[in-house]
């Protein structure tokens, strides 16, 4: 299979710098920069695999019936959160 090139893009001196610094011995330019891509790529591809997760499984919650609103549920925090608060502050007293 052949290779394919990326479009080569323009940088500030210093940040070619930056990275030339950066390079691991024996590391080039071009292999720093293909290592970027692909981690970009995979976290990237993550992203939108784990959207879609959540809302698949936001629809299956709906769907089942087996769902909280997310006011309700801040709600509820709120109120757990006041009364720990009120029994801290009455067991210092």
């Amino acid at each position: 299979m052949k290779t394919a090139t990326l479009p080569s893009i323009r940088v500030k001196p210093e940040l070619r710098s930056e990275v030339e610094a950066l390079l691991n011995d024996n590391e080039s330019l071009s292999e720093f920069v293909e290592t970027s891509v692909r981690e970009s790529v995979r976290r990237r591809r993550n992203q939108v695999e784990f959207i879609a997760r959540g809302i698949a499984a936001l629809e299956s919650a709906k769907h089942a019936d087996d769902y909280v609103d997310a006011d309700v549920l801040i709600d509820n925090l709120k109120r757990k959160l006041g009364a720990a608060k009120a029994s801290h502050t009455a067991g210092k007293r």
